[in-house]
């Protein structure tokens, strides 16, 4: 949420579904950018799916019906390339090796992965499919596939049986005879792969029978009563943020222990112009017990004068703490701190070249005062941001919240790059209010992932009417984004773009140019700071 300090945990206690063995598909990490995208697509079947390091992961229960192996930035042939221990795996559940996985296969048992003579990288076609297959079942022949190799598969071990091939790699999938086994050398989990969905699709409903019962609603359900059950009469303190993963997280613990949830709603004077006002209301509608704090004169004063970005993070997390410690502390009997940490955080504090329990610092709670050594329930561990949007769908909540982008922790401090004024903040409100408010009146705001209005330390020439003026440079940012991790600039027509622009400059004082960023992340950041 806000806080980006270096944390130690007190007490961490995760929330996990225990009424019964959760049915899942287990997949094994490699280091694949594209991990998380398999992910994904399994869990857009309605099938639950967990991610683990090839070389951590835990005991198989009986809720895996089956494991994937990702992709790799490594070649099978390299000294440092992973390998994963099989042996309680393969021959026992089904396995899909996808690229890398594939490749791993292919060599450890018998097989031969060589340097490819046709490099393949981007789309390709498969030119022979076996639709016999329960792999390829309903998949056509000449579909497209995205490839991302520079080895390929050379020979194949006696066992394994060539069930898919492009123009120009024989072995692009195969199966491993009298086994549920197995690999594919294209990626399925991306848009590029047009039939992608039905492949993966086909692996796990029809090859690994998952029952596609891992819903919102089933969700809400099982994490109620769980909730209830590990918390009882507890009382539980949650800091909210305005954004998706804090409410969603604060309506299934409100569902779960009614008024022992006290959530914390924090003006840092960096929001948007009167999204404290109108989030709190939204807040109280929804019956949460909230306890609003106006702060910005605070923190807006320990700012003056302070440019450097780390420095305005520090500045805001250590108020942060001072104000949400002098809230909590008049709540008497609070045992647990509850966080909107989703599955992503939980991923990635979690390292492919080794075993690493740390949690990422921007999530810990450490460095609170001594009396706040609490426990700690993370209701939305399991879940990808959208699917917090559908469960916060189910459970009725506003789209003004549910559907709510992203807004940083610092808020409007990392976007006035340079020191901080009030005026300038009030500048920044004003001009960021025109931008959000006709992205949503002309149809735009839920296409877009993320957008921003960045206040610049630059002052430009103009004329206003027969005046010359010297005032501020603003720049929109908007970009369209699945997950933020990768982001492109989003495509706005040129005719609403110039409306935005042509109403800043008319109706926010101090401000005589609009430019708009079209750099994309990477290799630029969503924020500017």
């Amino acid at each position: 949420m806000f806080l980006r300090l270096e944390f130690t945990i007190f007490a961490a206690i995760h929330f996990k579904k225990v009424d019964k063995v959760q049915e899942k598909i287990l997949i094994l990490d490699f280091g694949s950018q594209y991990t998380q995208l398999i992910a994904r697509r399994v869990r857009e079947l309605n099938v639950y799916c967990e991610i683990y390091p090839y070389n951590n992961f835990p005991a198989l229960d009986s809720g895996v019906k089956g494991v994937i192996l990702s992709g790799s930035p490594y070649s099978v042939r390299d000294k440092e390339a992973p390998v994963p221990d099989l042996s309680g795996i393969k021959e026992i559940y089904p396995l899909l090796g996808v690229c890398y996985g594939a490749q791993f296969l292919a060599q450890n048992y018998g097989g031969e992965v060589l340097p490819s003579d046709t490099r393949e990288y981007g789309r390709a076609i498969l030119k022979f499919v076996d639709d016999k297959s329960p792999l390829f079942k309903g998949i056509e022949h000449d579909t497209q596939v995205w490839m991302s190799h520079g080895d390929t598969i050379a020979r194949l071990p006696e066992s394994f049986k060539i069930i898919g091939s492009t123009a120009d790699v024989e072995v692009g999938a195969f199966k491993i005879e009298n086994e549920i086994s197995y690999g594919i050398q294209f990626h399925p989990e991306v848009y590029h792969t047009s039939q992608g969905k039905e492949i993966l699709k086909n692996f796990v409903i029809e090859i690994c029978g998952c029952a596609q019962n891992w819903t919102p609603d089933s969700f809400v359900e099982s994490s109620v009563k769980e909730l209830s059950k590990v918390l009882g009469d507890d009382k539980v303190i949650l800091g909210l943020s305005g954004g998706v993963d804090s409410s969603v997280a604060a309506m299934l613990l409100s569902r779960a222990i009614g008024s022992n949830l006290t959530s914390i709603f924090v003006d840092n004077g960096l929001l948007r112009k009167g999204e404290y006002e109108s989030v709190l209301k939204s807040y109280e509608k929804m019956g949460l017990n909230v306890v609003g704090v106006d702060a910005g004169e605070r923190f807006l004063t320990a700012l003056q004068g302070v440019s450097e970005p780390e420095q305005k993070r520090k500045i805001i997390g250590g108020i942060f703490i001072d104000v949400f410690e002098e809230e909590a502390n008049k709540i008497e009997g609070a045992k647990w701190l509850a966080q909107g940490t989703i599955y992503p955080d939980v991923i990635e504090s979690i390292s492919v070249n080794g075993p690493s329990a740390t949690i990422k610092s921007h999530h810990n709670v450490g460095g609170l005062p001594d009396f706040m050594k609490l426990k700690i329930i993370e209701p939305l561990k399991l879940l990808f941001k959208d699917e917090v949007r559908r469960v916060g769908k189910a459970m009725n909540m506003e789209h003004r919240i549910i559907g709510r982008h992203p807004f940083p922790g610092p808020g409007l401090a990392i976007r006035i790059i340079g020191d901080i004024t009030p005026e300038k903040v009030g500048m920044l409100q004003e001009a960021d209010d025109i931008f959000i408010k006709a992205l949503k009146e002309e149809g735009h705001y839920d296409i877009v992932w993320q957008a921003a209005v960045i206040l610049l330390p630059v002052q430009s020439v103009g004329v206003m009417g027969d005046e010359r003026t010297y005032e501020n440079v603003v720049v929109l940012r908007a970009v369209s984004s699945t997950d933020g991790m990768t982001a492109d600039w989003s495509h706005l027509p040129h005719e609403f773009l110039g409306r935005v622009s042509n109403k800043i400059i008319n109706k926010v004082r101090g401000i005589n140019r609009v430019v708009y960023d079209i750099s994309s992340k990477p290799p630029a950041t969503i924020e500017w700071e």
